[in-house]
């Protein structure tokens, strides 16, 4: 439905050999299980290359540290952070087990078995999929968790040790489950809790008072009308993606879509009983993630695409950002290389996305979004539109489209070397730069400052640790909106500003690249496009910033420009560009408005 085990087999076959990975259907959300047929060793050993992080290390870099997990194979998902009791919760979805990180500490504490993931624990290909964590406000507190393969939603009581299991009374005949996926506590009553399923088309309410383990009691259901929205589209492929609370309006959000063909938002008023449908753009038709900032907007992000956007609940307007592009980094090349690279790394920028995830919001009101293909967690400024993204230092070629290195002792240009993903020195001796993703799957934050996160196919989960001041910082002209006709060039002035040099305290950076200073260069991206290429636009940095640069002294600024023309052919109406600066740890971007009439 919304992702295939075809996809998923591409991707572990790739330890043989090359082939090509078609872009995922929001990616891992999978029902089926991803490799059938029997459990042959070798069916056996590709799972585990694919999915176990055998091997894996910690690595770090300025702002990230990870941590490996105390069992082998535990494929990481849902994790929330406990600010009561100072640790991160996480679930293996493998080994079905509940653990925490102490914060404190700063050590795994034990383990804990959830009863009836004997399936999962003893076959080796089987898992059941945990989306959300969530840690309830009542002491002393209980920690929550969806269940994909039990159809259920399970909650650990602290105090006690246990765990208790509320089965969802509903299931879809095609896939048996509802894939619950995405909890939200009401704000106003501790006794009622929301959750929606991706294979099911209706908001689950838990009066928590009422429900009983090992039951479906207290689970009341609430279909939603979507009518005639999806008119045309097999109903095996809408699906439900996250919901919202929403205190001021007494409302919660819903996302719903059909991948790639339809979306819409739901508003649910928990007085009056009514649904209402907010009926998006044609472009935007894959919205997951929802979370409300504190002007009370609504943000979202859209799937399979770099896009994420801004509803007005009241006026119904929509604003489009997007993310910088997907990096090069993920598909084995380095923009600094050599020339020869030019092609290349653009015909990269117009066919790959970044696909913002899951959004959140931070107590301090910025908003927060892991973007899994493109390997990176992002902070966004909704009142100074200003983007920072966080790079995960690790990635696995597993999950990349990376390139081949072809066996020179062949004259058979088909035929590829083998890949021994367990050995990092050949690796890094067959390949000049790494290649793939950490599969960054979800996130919890803490006090604005910290981000702990999972690495699914890694057996890691780590942090992004923010007191780190940021090295740079860019602002461009004109500040507000640019209008421009199509076909004329205009020129967009920008600073960039040397703010502070990376530390050497603290842990070990094993990836501390500038102690410093070091180089940087110019990026841009622009919602012209769903992967946040300029598509047939042109643009064009001055000569002495369209390469690595460096830094500037601390204090010290360096001026540029970028020279932009829209296409002939491109659509009037309202743009965002986005233009700023990176380096091998950290992006930082500022949202421009267009208008192109």
């Amino acid at each position: 439905m919304l992702a295939t085990s075809v996809q998923i087999q591409r991707k572990v076959s790739a330890i043989s050999y090359r082939t090509t990975i078609t872009p995922p259907m929001i990616i891992n959300q999978i029902d089926s299980k991803p490799i059938t047929g029997s459990q042959d060793n070798g069916t056996i050993d590709n799972f585990q290359k694919a999915f176990c992080g055998i091997g894996a290390k910690p690595h770090f870099n300025v702002y990230v540290s990870e941590y490996i997990l105390p069992q082998s194979c535990e494929m990481p998902l849902g994790i929330a952070v406990d600010n009561d009791a100072n640790k991160a919760w996480y679930v293996s979805t493998k080994k079905g087990v509940l653990g925490s990180y102490n914060l404190g500490k700063k050590r795994f504490d034990q383990e804990y078995l959830i009863p009836g993931w004997k399936s999962e624990r003893e076959n080796p290909l089987a898992y059941s999929q945990v989306w959300d964590v969530k840690v309830d406000r009542k002491p002393p507190g209980s920690v929550w968790f969806t269940d994909e393969g039990h159809n259920a939603i399970w909650r650990y009581v602290k105090l006690s040790h246990a765990f208790e299991i509320y089965h969802i009374p509903g299931n879809t005949s095609a896939f048996g489950t509802t894939y619950p996926i995405s909890i939200q506590f009401d704000p106003d009553n501790d006794r009622t809790v929301y959750f929606v399923g991706t294979f099911s088309t209706s908001l689950w309410v838990g009066d928590i008072t009422r429900m009983k383990n090992g039951t479906s009691d207290g689970i009341s259901q609430i279909p939603i009308p979507i009518n005639d929205k999806f008119k045309g589209i097999d109903p095996i492929h809408i699906a439900t993606g996250s919901i919202a609370s929403d205190s001021k309006r007494s409302v919660v959000w819903i996302s719903m879509l059909a991948y790639g063909m339809k979306g819409e938002i739901i508003k649910y008023n928990l007085k009056t009983r009514h649904f209402n449908i907010f009926d998006l753009p044609k472009e935007l038709n894959s919205p997951v993630g929802l979370v409300l900032d504190n002007s009370d907007n609504l943000w979202v992000t859209n799937a399979g695409t770099s896009i994420f956007y801004r509803l007005n609940p009241d006026s119904g307007g929509i604003l489009e950002l997007v993310t910088s592009k997907a990096s090069p980094r993920v598909y084995g090349s380095n923009s600094d290389d050599n020339l020869s690279q030019t092609t290349t790394l653009a015909n990269i920028s117009k066919g790959v996305y970044t696909l913002p995830y899951w959004i959140k919001k931070a107590p301090d009101g910025s908003l927060w979004f892991n973007e899994q293909e493109g390997n990176k967690i992002a902070r966004f400024d909704p009142v100074n539109m200003k983007l920072v993204e966080y790079w995960i230092p690790t990635q696995n070629r597993i999950w990349g489209d990376c390139p081949s290195i072809l066996n020179s002792s062949s004259s058979n240009n088909n035929d590829y070397i083998n890949i021994d993903y367990n050995n990092n020195q050949k690796e890094q001796k067959e390949f000049q730069h790494p290649c793939g993703i950490a599969n960054v799957l979800q996130f919890s934050i803490r006090n604005s400052k910290q981000i702990w996160f999972t690495e699914w196919s890694e057996n890691k989960i780590g942090k992004i640790d923010t007191h780190e001041k940021l090295p740079f910082s860019v602002e461009s002209t004109p500040r507000k909106e640019l209008i421009i006709k199509r076909g004329e060039t205009c020129k967009i002035g920008f600073k960039v500003r040397s703010t502070a040099t990376y530390s050497t305290k603290g842990e070990k950076r094993l990836y501390n690249t500038y102690p410093s200073g070091g180089n940087i260069h110019m990026i841009v991206s622009g919602t012209f496009t769903s992967t946040g290429d300029l598509g047939n636009s042109t643009g064009t940095f001055v000569k002495q910033m369209s390469s690595s640069f460096p830094l500037p002294k601390e204090g010290r600024t360096r001026e540029g420009s970028f020279t932009f023309t829209p296409s002939i052919d491109l659509k009037r109406g309202e743009y965002t560009m986005m233009i700023g600066a990176e380096d091998d740890s950290v992006s930082y971007l500022k949202a421009i408005k267009v208008k192109i009439t």
